[in-house]
């Protein structure tokens, strides 16, 4: 598991700013498609040095910021981090994920 958590936190940072990508494109990235609630699962436990690794670009596959939060992170502070990369966010918290999706190769290289 040590080297899938590794393979995700590589991935999420790659994610260039302004795009962003869903738990299960960073999980089949990482080896492992069927692992995307594991993907969310490690960004929940991300502790203070999370502002190194841009949690905020990880959304469903729908488009949806479907953040369950921790203590430090809620869905309004993902949609602000989005908004201020330039990423259009309604105000349900959907995105135009067809619009904004981080190429998959790119991630792959992983």
């Amino acid at each position: 598991m040590a080297n899938f958590k590794e393979n995700v936190i590589a991935l999420i940072k790659s994610v260039p700013k302004g795009k962003v990508v869903s738990y299960g494109q960073v999980a089949a990235a990482a080896g492992s498609p069927r692992a995307a609630r594991q993907v969310g699962g490690i960004l929940r436990a991300l502790d203070a040095s999370a502002g190194k690794v841009p949690w905020w670009r990880v959304i469903n596959n729908q488009g949806v910021i479907s953040i369950k939060g921790n203590w430090t992170a809620t869905k309004e502070i993902q949609k602000d981090l989005l908004v201020k990369e330039g990423v259009e966010v309604s105000k349900d918290y959907t995105i135009n994920i067809d619009k904004y999706r981080s190429n998959l190769k790119t991630l792959s290289k992983f």
